[in-house]
């Protein structure tokens, strides 16, 4: 009887239940992988033809309605083409199990505090100086198609080597710097320039590959300016730009899930990219 009882609860209303569950948590999360990103555009256009085809559902306009299902039948090849990047984005961190991962834990190889700390310093005193810089550090995404473009070095990470890295007129002072875990893999390395047609035309090259590379992978870039010694951060294709010392290592200790109370910093991760977008 109590078996029986359950399994008629089960499917009168817990399946039901999870089912729900289930797909809303699924629509959150595509929310979440496409939020701040042309394919953004694409899921409000989507909500307009929805709403379309069920007005012309309720009214019975028959011939409307069969233009839309057509419209829904040719766009599934035009999204595949039109946002293969993104897609492409969205496949990589689903494969890479970032949601999966319980914070706090940890990969092997991941960069530790002693690197964030060179990178911090680094970047103050090319900030300082207004000598241009592009830092790239790789997290879950393998970067090894980018590495190969530049000089292979395979040093460990250093504040000065760092520096030296971009001094002007030196070998290897054009192009990004790429850091795996606390090595400095290779340097002058050719990265991606975005499409965005959104960013300002005021970003130069430097800002622009790196928002590229954080729009192909999940790397943290980080720029220094030449024009201006503004320090910026280029993530999940978008840019917290004139970072201070303080909201430059709140963002990185964060980004990279290091130090003890990580509150404020989550905070101050989120506003950034929501006001300070290219």
């Amino acid at each position: 009887m109590s078996i029986g009882w359950l399994k008629d609860l089960w499917f009168g209303y817990v399946k039901d239940a999870v089912d729900i569950v289930l797909v809303a948590a699924v629509i959150y999360y595509l929310i979440l992988l496409v939020r701040g990103t042309r394919a953004m555009q694409l899921v409000k256009g989507l909500v307009v033809i929805v709403g379309i085809w069920l007005v012309s559902s309720v009214l019975g306009l028959s011939t409307l309605r069969w233009l839309v299902s057509q419209a829904f039948s040719l766009g599934v090849v035009a999204v595949l083409v039109l946002f293969q990047p993104e897609l492409r984005r969205a496949l990589e961190h689903l494969g890479s199990g970032q949601m999966f991962r319980r914070r706090g834990f940890r990969r092997e190889g991941a960069v530790g505090e002693g690197t964030v700390e060179a990178i911090l310093q680094a970047a103050d005193y090319l900030s300082k100086r207004r000598i241009g810089a592009l830092i790239a550090v790789e997290r879950d995404v393998g970067l090894k198609e980018y590495i190969e473009t530049g000089v292979p070095l395979g040093a460990t990470v250093t504040k000065e080597l760092l520096i030296q890295l971009f001094i002007p007129n030196t070998p290897l002072h054009d192009g990004a710097a790429i850091i795996v875990g606390d090595a400095v893999a290779a340097a002058s390395c050719y990265l991606p320039l975005t499409e965005n047609p959104a960013i300002h035309q005021s970003l130069g090259t430097r800002h622009r590959a790196a928002i590229g590379l954080s729009e192909a992978t999940d790397a943290v870039v980080v720029v220094v300016s030449e024009e201006t010694g503004d320090v910026s951060v280029a993530v999940g294709g978008h840019l917290a730009r004139g970072l201070g010392a303080e909201a430059l290592r709140a963002l990185l200790m964060e980004t990279f899930e290091l130090g003890d109370d990580k509150r404020a910093e989550r905070r101050f991760a989120s506003w950034g990219w929501r006001k300070r977008d290219g």
